[in-house]
Formats: structure tokens, C-alpha cells, sequence
């Protein structure tokens, strides 16, 4: 496990929040990573898609009164895929070294935030994984344990990749990875999305490391989980190795 307290030297991590109806967490979420982002650049990009609930309002005000915080206002939901993409751009135009995708509903504890950051020295992705020794789920009933680790285990077996956690979301990237994946052949838009991106990190030829996290059921709202976000995955893991581009 690299050691939480060697990131001074790091250069600056852009936090991407995507949001979609987290009115009521988006607040605390960026309350909570502000102190684990100590480098002067570091930034936090919440990525709304128009949510009816003022999540997007909300953030503009935590943006006028915090200047690490950014906000990108999409008109329409799209899915995950899309939203972390467009993140992802503005982030490397706005200079980051290191981008974290996570969770906005406190699900992925920010308190795992310097691990991640540790890692990047040691690996181009880095994932903090829910199956490797160490990781878990807390709060998750028999059903919801059996969908996520057999999607895992489903997506390593047919795409032959050596990684635990292949639906895990959150992730830090080196600048390198996504300047190097074409990011506009990404087709997945649900959460075969974060299966993809592994993937096409693997298929590059970046380094991979998983690191442990516990994972938690969101405290507030409503999942985001659906029958066609499962659907998606399961014929889209298999197109993804015929395609191989």
C-alpha cells in the first residue's frame, strides 16, 4: 500500500462530481474532500445534467463562494458515460495532472481520497476497489452483492482482464491515460461505462492498481441503478471485445 502522506510532490487533482438530483449532498461532499485537496491547483468539477431538484443551482452557489469549485451545467441527462467524458475534457483543459471520478452520494468515502492520489505515483489507474483484500460493501442486501461482484467477475472473464473490480467508479487517472484513449469511441453510457473505460486502459497499455475501499449505500436519494443500466452491460461487454477499437 503506498504511503497517503507522499502526494506534496503531486501535481494538481481535478475531482470530478457528477450530479443528477444530489441536492442534498453535493454541499457536504464538497465539504468533505476540501481538506484531503492540498495542492494549490486542485480542484472539484461537479458535472450536473439539468437535475430538477436545483442540484445545478446549488452548485453554482458553492462555486461563487469556493474558487477551487467549477461547475459544467449539461441541458439534458444523458447517462454516466457521457457526463464523466465532458468532465474529463474540461478537467485536462483546465490543466490537471491527476483526475478522480466519484461518486456524489457519499457512497465512495472521500476519506479514501489520499489513497488514490498515493497510488498515481505507483500506477496509471488507479481503482478503488471493492474486491481486493481490505475492500467491501456495507449496508447491500444478497441480491445487490450477487449483481455487482458477478458483473465483475462477468466483465474480467469475457474481456480477459486481471482486475478485481471492473465496475468499481471510483478511479484516478493519470493526465497521459486520457489524453492517450480516444474518448469519443466510447460508447457505454450507464455503468458498463466504467467496465469500458478499464478496459480501454488496459488495452493501451496503462499500469492498473486496486486499492481497498469500503463501499456504502448512498445516505440520501434515490439510486440510480436500473433494469436497462443492467441490461446495457450485459450485451455491451461482449461488443466491446469484437470491436477492440
Amino acid at each position: 500500500m503506498p504511503d497517503e502522506a507522499r502526494t506534496e510532490h503531486r501535481g494538481a487533482a481535478w475531482v470530478i462530481l457528477p450530479t443528477y438530483n444530489e441536492a442534498g449532498n453535493v454541499e457536504k461532499m464538497v465539504d468533505a474532500l476540501g481538506p484531503k485537496l492540498t495542492h494549490d491547483d486542485d480542484r472539484i468539477l461537479i458535472v450536473d445534467d439539468n437535475s430538477p431538484d436545483g442540484t445545478g443551482q446549488i452548485a453554482d452557489r458553492i462555486a461563487t463562494e469556493n474558487p477551487r469549485v467549477r461547475v459544467l451545467h449539461r441541458k439534458v441527462k444523458e447517462g454516466l458515460g457521457p457526463a464523466y467524458i465532458e468532465g474529463y475534457r474540461v478537467a485536462l483543459e483546465g490543466g490537471a495532472d491527476l483526475i478522480v471520478q466519484m461518486d456524489a452520494d457519499f457512497s465512495h468515502d472521500p476519506a479514501y481520497l489520499p489513497r488514490l492520489l498515493a497510488a498515481s505515483e505507483l500506477a496509471d489507474l488507479v481503482i478503488g476497489s471493492r474486491y481486493v483484500p481490505g475492500g467491501g460493501i456495507t449496508e447491500w442486501g444478497q441480491v445487490r452483492r450477487l449483481l455487482s461482484r458477478g458483473g465483475s467477475l462477468y466483465s474480467r472473464t469475457v474481456l480477459r482482464v486481471p482486475v478485481r473490480d471492473m465496475t468499481g467508479g471510483f478511479k484516478c487517472f493519470r493526465r497521459k491515460v486520457l489524453e492517450t484513449i480516444d474518448l469519443s469511441q466510447v460508447a457505454a453510457s450507464g455503468y458498463s461505462f466504467q467496465v469500458e473505460m478499464t478496459w480501454r486502459v488496459v488495452q493501451a497499455g496503462f499500469s492498473v492498481m486496486e486499492v481497498p475501499i469500503t463501499f456504502r449505500e448512498r445516505q440520501e436519494g434515490d439510486s440510480k441503478m436500473t433494469t436497462a443500466i443492467v441490461a446495457e452491460a450485459a450485451w455491451r461487454v461482449p461488443a466491446m471485445r469484437i470491436r477492440r477499437h
